[in-house]
């Protein structure tokens, strides 16, 4: 497939237009023209990068891509090697941020409930179709110790658990995955049993304490590992092309 048609196929499938982001979603370094072979993981790291060359890939499609708002703009340093090694083995990169987190098939939230067996019942963000913190209740509710192991084993990392002090098991849960912490204050005036996150801040200790509400800190990378992947899947099965998730650690 032409590179820019399989943009257009993953604008239509995902919508990146119709959400405000913090950086451009869709192709963000042109490379060949021909894309058949794709390397799909969380970040676009220098480590992907070289497995992308070493795959031989056309393209590499990543949750996060470059051009943050905000950032350095010259390219020097680590952006230039990164940037320069997609160019001279003309690799596109496709980078699909919020867009990514809040399908309702292959987002990271949507398979993170997939993950940890929650029913999804919609968003926090009340008015918000496209709110990229949810809700949902567990298939089998279980004791907050229990469920912090079953985090454990399903995403291969130790959660961080800070105690809501509440007692009875957990069934009502609200997620989002990475850095989506403050939204654990949603989360309680809700009245959920439990939040969970990728990343935690200081100050979401004693907000969990101080409004009765479990908290999971599960990992930014480990939380959003699956919808890429779910990508993948989606554009091999659909569309025929020869797709490889390539799990780059990050411990954050």
């Amino acid at each position: 497939m032409n590179n820019f048609e399989l943009e257009a196929l993953l604008n239509t499938f995902l919508k990146p237009q119709a959400i405000k982001d913090y950086c451009p979603n869709g192709m963000q370094v042109e490379g060949k023209p021909d894309v058949m072979k794709i390397v799909t993981g969380v970040t676009a790291c220098q480590a992907l990068i070289d497995e992308a060359i070493a795959h031989n890939a056309d393209a590499i499609l990543v949750h996060h891509g470059y051009f943050w708002r905000g950032e350095s703009e010259p390219l020097k340093g680590m952006k230039f090697r990164r940037i320069k090694a997609l160019i001279e083995n003309g690799i596109n990169l496709y980078a699909y941020h919020l867009p990514l987190d809040v399908h309702p098939e292959v987002g990271n939230n949507a398979q993170l409930a997939a993950m940890l067996d929650i029913d999804v019942k919609g968003g926090l963000e009340e008015g918000n179709p496209n709110s990229v913190a949810i809700w949902g209740e567990l298939k089998s509710p279980m004791s907050a110790d229990a469920f912090s192991s079953f985090i454990q084993q399903r995403l291969n990392r130790t959660p961080l658990h800070i105690d809501g002090g509440i007692p009875g098991d957990i069934k009502r849960v609200g997620w989002c995955t990475g850095g989506g912490q403050d939204f654990i204050d949603l989360a309680a005036s809700k009245g959920l049993d439990a939040f969970i996150s990728g990343e935690v801040s200081e100050r979401t200790t004693f907000s969990a304490r101080e409004q009765g509400i479990h908290y999971f800190g599960a990992g930014h990378h480990a939380t959003e590992r699956y919808g890429v992947k779910a990508l993948g899947v989606w554009l091999a099965q659909q569309h025929g092309f020869d797709v490889s998730f390539i799990d780059i650690d990050n411990p954050v």
